[in-house]
């Protein structure tokens, strides 16, 4: 699954290391111009054309052939629309074009997720503690699935792979929702008022988003209405279950690190560079493929420079795998079915106690079955070990 075996660098390697990073990333802003700008006007051009002609497809959605190519063509464009242009123009890939329909402040996105709260959850959050537990919450399985063995085991994640198919399935309303940290509700550690402002941010756009794709554009289509409410139902699936997948296969596969908060305090921006390649991961595929994911099929190149055009992330892998290989960093990179494979494999692993591998299946059975009465035990007075005061119920 990775190209080198992960060593611990020396900080004076590590600093040396990230100075290289630092003279990569300075030669290609110095490049960027008017080809970055053609490139995303015409991926905006192409998302457009599969729209317009997806929801006129989906007009005659009563012919079966009509509506199939309806479905494919708006399932692309919501992919797209998603993946290539909203992640990455709300990323701030395109400011320096000074074009206010590519800034990131002023971007929205055909997607239930605010962009207000994107912007803090996922460009602020995510990508300046990116795999610390504790602090990124994508790290530890969004508060509904348990990704990581620092989340202790609690039955509850017996339905871990329940957890993970129906987040996968209505992925858009999970990232919408990332900003209540609800799990948080149900500990006890914020109350409802808390939640207000992110439920405001919630309702005013997965409302917009719902009323466009199940009540316009099928009022629009007439007696058609109920074929283009299932099209644009299964668009938004098939655009769920490849976004999650894609952000699957970068973040949880087997060698993607994690780390504790306390061994990234008082980190520089050379050991940042260290963490984002060693929590990461890439999936090799065709060029189509990289443009349906927003080039995320990158993630590594992503993570260390997330405001730089992204189809521009095939290029800078190349610099960037030759550095790892020099060091002995492990650069984490593999065909997306091993990714997308080894990630269920860790979400049925960590479905089970940890006594399951660390001692037998008996013992992770005996775990199951006596957990009630351990709680009981430890409510009535016995000691309780710090992780099990910890236990995350999920959300």
């Amino acid at each position: 699954m990775t190209t080198t075996k992960t060593k611990k660098l020396a900080p004076e390697q590590i600093e040396a290391f990230g100075k290289e990073l630092d003279d990569l990333r300075a030669r290609i802003v110095a490049d960027l111009g008017e080809k970055d700008a053609n490139y995303i006007r015409g991926i905006v051009g192409l998302q457009k054309k599969l729209e317009i002609s997806g929801r006129a497809l989906l007009w005659a959605g009563w012919l079966p052939p009509a509506w199939i190519a309806g479905v494919t063509a708006l399932s692309l464009s919501k992919i797209i629309d998603n993946m290539e242009i909203g992640h990455n123009v709300m990323h701030g890939q395109y400011d320096f074009m000074n074009d206010p329909e590519f800034t990131a402040k002023n971007f929205d996105w055909d997607n239930t997720i605010h962009a207000d709260s994107w912007l803090y959850t996922h460009n602020y959050v995510h990508h300046t503690f990116t795999n610390i537990v504790g602090k990124d919450h994508d790290a530890t399985g969004y508060g509904v699935m348990r990704m990581t063995d620092e989340t202790p085991w609690h039955p509850i994640w017996l339905l871990n792979p329940v957890f993970c198919g129906l987040l996968q399935t209505f992925f858009q309303w999970g990232t919408a929702l990332q900003e209540f940290e609800s799990e948080k509700w149900f500990r006890g550690e914020q109350t409802w008022a808390d939640m207000a402002p992110a439920r405001k941010r919630f309702m005013e756009k997965a409302g917009k988003q719902a009323l466009k794709d199940y009540v316009l554009f099928p009022l629009l289509s007439g007696p058609g209405a109920p074929f283009t409410f299932v099209g644009n139902a299964t668009a938004n699936l098939v655009r769920n279950l490849w976004a999650s997948s894609v952000i699957w296969c970068g973040h949880f596969p087997e060698g993607a690190e994690t780390f504790s908060i306390e061994e990234t305090e008082d980190e520089s921006h050379a050991e940042w560079y260290y963490r984002q390649i060693l929590g990461s991961a890439n999936f090799t595929g065709s060029h189509i493929v990289d443009v349906l994911s927003g080039n995320l099929s990158y993630q590594i190149e992503h993570h260390l420079f997330p405001d730089i055009p992204a189809y521009r992330y095939a290029e800078i892998a190349v610099e960037v795998r030759e550095i790892c290989e020099r060091y002995g960093v492990r650069y984490n990179e593999a065909p997306m079915y091993k990714q997308l494979w080894s990630v269920w494999q860790q979400v049925f692993k960590l479905a089970l106690p940890d006594s399951t591998y660390t001692q037998g299946v008996l013992a992770g059975l005996k775990e199951i079955v006596t957990f009630p009465f351990s709680r009981k035990k430890a409510k009535a007075g016995a000691p309780a070990s710090a992780a099990a005061e910890q236990t995350v119920l999920a959300a």
